[in-house]
């Protein structure tokens, strides 16, 4: 096992996503002896940010279950848990910021084309490889801001703002997980949660009617 602290973008990559994808087997982050990434903050964050803004040029040669399997290991907190680099204090506000920001062009640039357009909520047979990815998103994201953090107004009304542009994407796969992560924000912040979703079925008035039902349940809060 050892701690990688100091790895460049282009072997970066390849430790998040150059990694085999073992059949009906637990992935490699789950072995009792491995490397894991653990760079500064701001380093994380510069990283991640340069990822979702140009994912394909990043990803570029990896096959979909590679970036399916790297992408859960990068910020999906039940693979390596919550490593605090987006709510770090150390790293500036404006590049927190960017970096939330940037997880719509990430929407825009890989899941739009490459999800299959199915209903991850209803488990449907035919969904894809990132589906999953793209569906439980919001939902194992790491933490923004602690309670304490002077930005962390700022910082949610970025994400809510991030999931509004993805909710309009043309990209059923990419409408569900905006609507599942706003379902789970309504709690805290239905006063905007509740206009944007509204926003969404006026729009898409004529959307299937299964992502139509699943928005009415996001807007009260009663998403899983």
């Amino acid at each position: 096992m050892m701690r990688l602290q100091t790895l460049s973008f282009h072997d970066w990559l390849e430790h998040a996503f150059g990694r085999e994808v073992r059949f009906q087997q637990a992935p490699w982050y789950f072995d009792p002896e491995h490397d894991w990434w653990d760079p500064p903050p701001a380093e994380a964050v510069s990283y991640l940010t340069r990822l979702f803004e140009d994912p394909q040029t990043a990803l570029e040669g990896f096959a979909d279950s590679q970036i399916a399997q790297g992408l859960t290991y990068l910020v999906n907190t039940s693979a390596s848990g919550d490593n605090r680099w987006l709510c770090s204090t150390d790293v500036p506000i404006k590049d927190r910021v960017r970096c939330v920001k940037s997880i719509a062009e990430l929407f825009a640039k890989l899941f739009e084309s490459r999800c299959t357009p199915s209903l991850s909520h209803l488990s449907e047979a035919d969904a894809g490889t990132l589906n999953c990815v793209c569906y439980m998103w919001w939902d194992a994201f790491p933490c923004l801001a602690l309670a304490d953090d002077p930005h962390l107004p700022t910082l949610h009304d970025c994400a809510l703002r991030t999931m509004e542009r993805i909710l309009h994407l043309n990209s059923i796969a990419c409408q569900e997980s905006a609507l599942h992560g706003l379902g789970h924000w309504q709690r805290g912040y239905s006063d905007k949660v509740i206009p944007i979703i509204d926003r969404f079925c006026t729009v898409h008035a004529k959307a299937d009617f299964r992502l139509l039902a699943y928005a009415q349940s996001a807007r009260c809060g009663c998403v899983l």
